[in-house]
């Protein structure tokens, strides 16, 4: 083992966040921003780069780092570290209603690919880089991008993604087309592409967007039913403009205009 051997604890349904355990000396490495709570005496260090290496030389941070900024990460992770002499806990948050995946690399040949922003945190030893998509078609139009995260390692990771969760096993052969935004995760041995729609019709007015993934066996795919994309563009879509919408809501815009709102 090359990963520190972490045990964890989910809580929550629709937002729920993951406590790991840390023995003496253990530490967990996660994205900026997705702490929740942690116990006295671990230690939380900034580090440049993708978390995996640190001995590599300013070089190799250097690279790691260019590999983050590449799926539109930030420079930088965070590790927690345990410093006492018993156990201690830290707890990471989702960032939006959904589900967060554990994900034990050692079961799965050592990688993973995701989505650019589905990696919530994991074992030190993990290593978070990038993975190049084969297919130029793949880069231009494959909603999530020509770049995905690549988790490789034998150690525990977490995986975030949104609404409910559907785990599916593709056999030899077995093909899955998948709405580019609801692939949350792969397998490495996945054969992954993206294909047009079809039908001019179908591509102007089916609302399902111009081209979709297709997953192509042996390996397993973990599919969200709420991509934040279309959770944004609803939520957006329903805020009403600026001094406009009274009607929505008598209650509270009544209160507003009697704590003195402006709603011109």
């Amino acid at each position: 083992m090359n990963n520190h051997e972490i045990d964890y604890k989910l809580y929550g349904d629709d937002m729920q966040f993951v406590e790991v355990e840390l023995d003496p000396q253990e530490t967990v490495i996660a994205e900026a921003g997705s702490l929740m709570m942690m116990d006295d005496q671990i230690r939380m260090e900034t580090i440049f780069g993708d978390g995996s290496n640190q001995s590599g030389g300013l070089m190799g941070k250097l690279i790691g780092a260019g590999k983050r900024v590449l799926t539109g990460e930030s420079l930088f992770m965070t590790t927690f570290t345990n410093e006492g002499a018993g156990k201690k806990h830290v707890s990471f948050a989702s960032p939006y209603p959904g589900k967060i995946i554990p994900m034990d690399l050692s079961e799965i040949n050592g990688k993973l690919i995701c989505q650019k922003d589905a990696f919530l945190a994991a074992a030190k030893g993990v290593a978070v880089g990038v993975e190049f998509q084969r297919k130029i078609g793949t880069g231009f139009f494959g909603g999530e991008g020509f770049i995905m995260q690549k988790l490789e390692g034998d150690g525990m990771s977490f995986v975030h993604a949104g609404g409910t969760i559907h785990k599916r096993e593709l056999q030899v052969g077995e093909t899955l087309r998948v709405d580019t935004g609801c692939l949350v995760a792969m397998t490495g041995d996945i054969d992954y592409n993206i294909e047009y729609v079809g039908g001019v019709k179908t591509a102007l007015f089916g609302g399902e967007g111009l081209f979709f993934a297709t997953l192509k066996g042996p390996g397993t795919v973990w599919v969200q039913s709420l991509p934040f994309s279309r959770l944004a563009s609803r939520v957006f879509a329903a805020a009403p403009e600026r001094g406009g919408s009274k009607g929505e809501g008598s209650v509270a815009g009544g209160l507003f205009d009697l704590l003195g709102g402006d709603r011109r």
